[in-house]
């Protein structure tokens, strides 16, 4: 299914970036200089990329897709992965807060960050997961070829419509940037 394969591709850019995440707490802990315009980016890639397009695609489109296949929202794997999604807004506003306190100085701003880093990390991971080994699997099962059909041009439309014409591409160019930056 090309809208599954297409969720699974963009899990492939987060995990990238948790990595990169993972490595500039670390920066920050040991009182390492990052140019802000990094940090900035790097939270402009939560919020925008991961929950305004991907968290989006799934609550929007493929959660009432599977719904409306006849799996239910409730006691089923989508109520915790919506809770899931609920969190990580909390933690990416926490971090938010964190880069604020970096930029006016306050020492305490690096912890917050590495500590709101490690927590988003634990939740991604399990949550990529779930979907990888649960979810997707479902959709696959339940969903076809006109559902998928479908899906594939409503992400499509919502890309362009939430994030904008060629912001998509835009993200993985500054993945690429900040690989090079902080995974050597």
């Amino acid at each position: 299914m090309q809208a599954i394969e297409q969720l699974k591709k963009e899990h492939e850019g987060i995990m990238q970036m948790l990595l990169i995440l993972e490595n500039v707490a670390g920066r920050l802990e040991r009182q390492e200089t990052v140019p802000p315009e990094d940090l900035q980016a790097m939270a402009e890639f939560l919020s925008v990329f991961i929950d305004r397009c991907h968290h989006s695609k799934e609550e929007e489109y493929l959660f009432p897709a599977l719904e409306e296949a006849g799996l239910p929202r409730q006691g089923h794997p989508v109520e915790t992965l919506l809770d899931e999604h609920a969190t990580g807004r909390k933690l990416i506003a926490t971090l938010q807060e964190s880069l604020a306190r970096i930029r006016s100085g306050d020492a305490r701003g690096a912890q917050l960050f590495a500590e709101t880093v490690s927590q988003y990390m634990d939740l991604l991971e399990l949550h990529i997961e779930k979907e990888r080994t649960v979810l997707f699997p479902l959709a696959e099962k339940h969903l076809d070829l006109r559902q998928d059909a479908e899906l594939l041009e409503a992400f499509e439309n919502l890309e362009k419509e939430r994030i904008g014409p060629g912001r998509h591409e835009a993200f993985h160019k500054l993945l690429k940037r900040l690989k090079k930056t902080y995974l050597k």
